[in-house]
């Protein structure tokens, strides 16, 4: 089970007049009433994040360890004056049209399991710490109450154990809550409102949803962190349409309300990670050539450009990348990476009163040194299933501060090459 918070104005959207979280069809509302079922067994707090506790709920991280606290974010207790509320929305999955009964009902049971759990609570966080918007997570419970689950929808279905995250957002609408009302006629209520389907697209442009989300390691445009994903509908160099397409849903979802009358974020996102200053002519084909080189050389993103805010002037004009810079060690092996490096230290030698410090100094405030990596998090997961949650607790503090090199991430390996076994990972939207 996941608890998503927001706070909704008890008169803001009307409501469901029929109680109860029974499969059935709404219309001529926008949420309906749905009370939390407890988890049976024993449940215990895994872990919390003491930014969410402390920054967002203005809590003392002190009453993490009471008992009220225990019940109330798991769903055992409701706070008082709190409306628990399912919310009606539709929307676009793989580009295909579906409506959506409340989120609450979706899969039966409405239960959410430890893996999915730990992944959520620990994305969720790490996104936060490298400046993405994003909803988050307060605090991860598990329990003993058996949940069956088939992961990958193969017919494997197996026993595992419940959880619970509280998520907060200032939102929880997305594109899909106007399209459902769109396609109903309620446009009335469309007026009154306001992974990369239309159904988990947030208007708020946050990232809300964390099924089958993967950190890319060695470049590579088409890569898709869900083996549900046969098509490559979401693939990295496809994200850019499909962001396009959601975007051309939500005109469509409005349109009924309005009268008739981008792709230099990306250029400018890259000129930050490689420390450029101004504007020139060549920058584009700079980004691109070495884009080029990280997908023939299978270079690893995040190491590559983290190695480059990391090594001196000197190295780059010379060479002599060791397994330290395993990345950069990579990348070089290419024909033409010389010749890159030439032109981009003419390119930096351009810009004035700019010294090779202050280069380094820039872009390793942008270019994180530790990602949540799918090794990482099954790492953790394998050991909170065996309720070992130390591994939960260290990566939700080496990720809530990914800028800045730590000795227990070091000596962990966050940094390392990532392990053999983990080309071997997949994941799913129930992962």
């Amino acid at each position: 089970m996941i608890l998503n918070s927001h706070v909704v104005p008890a008169d803001a959207f009307p409501v469901d007049e029929v109680d109860g979280d029974s499969v059935r069809t709404v219309r001529r509302c926008v949420f309906s009433r749905c009370l939390p079922t407890p988890l049976k067994a024993p449940i215990s707090l895994a872990a919390v994040s003491q930014s969410v506790v402390e920054d967002i709920l203005d809590l003392d991280i002190g009453v993490t360890q009471t008992d009220d606290f225990l019940q109330y974010v798991s769903g055992a207790k409701l706070i008082p004056g709190s409306r628990p509320l399912a919310h009606r929305y539709g929307g676009h999955q793989s580009m295909m049209s579906s409506l959506m009964v409340p989120r609450r009902c979706r899969s039966g049971d409405g239960r959410a399991v430890v893996r999915s759990s730990v992944r959520e609570f620990l994305c969720s966080e790490a996104m936060r710490a490298l400046g993405i918007a994003t909803s988050r997570a307060a605090s991860l419970v598990v329990s003993e109450e058996s949940v069956w689950r088939d992961q990958f929808y193969n017919g494997n279905v197996k026993k595992e154990r419940g959880a619970v995250v509280l998520r907060l957002a200032r939102s929880w609408f997305r594109i899909g809550s106007l399209e459902v009302l769109t396609r109903a006629g309620e446009l009335d209520l469309l007026r009154s409102g306001w992974v990369c389907n239309t159904d988990n697209f947030s208007l708020l442009s946050i990232t809300i949803d964390y099924g089958p989300f993967g950190f890319m390691e060695a470049y590579d445009p088409n890569f898709v962190p869900n083996t549900s994903d046969a098509e490559g509908l979401y693939s990295v160099g496809a994200q850019a349409d499909a962001g396009r397409f959601n975007v051309e849903k939500l005109l469509e979802a409005l349109r009924p309300l309005l009268s008739p009358r981008q792709q230099q974020q990306f250029h400018q996102l890259f000129k930050a990670k490689l420390g450029l200053l101004g504007e020139e002519e060549e920058d584009e084909y700079l980004i691109a050539f070495l884009l080029k080189m990280m997908e023939d050389t299978g270079s690893d993103f995040t190491m590559t450009f983290r190695q480059l805010s990391e090594a001196p002037e000197q190295q780059l004009r010379h060479g002599g990348f060791t397994q330290e810079t395993w990345a950069l060690h990579d990348l070089s092996s290419h024909k033409l990476f010389s010749d890159w490096s030439k032109m981009y230290l003419l390119r930096l030698g351009r810009q004035e009163g700019d010294g090779d410090e202050d280069r380094r100094r820039r872009m390793k405030r942008v270019n994180p040194r530790y990602v949540l990596r799918n090794w990482m998090a099954e790492s953790a997961i394998g050991k909170a299933e065996a309720n070992d949650f130390s591994e939960v607790v260290l990566l939700t503090r080496i990720l809530g501060n990914p800028f800045v090199r730590q000795d227990a991430a070091e000596e962990t390996g966050y940094a390392a090459r990532p392990p053999l076994w983990a080309q071997r990972l997949k994941v799913s939207c129930s992962s």
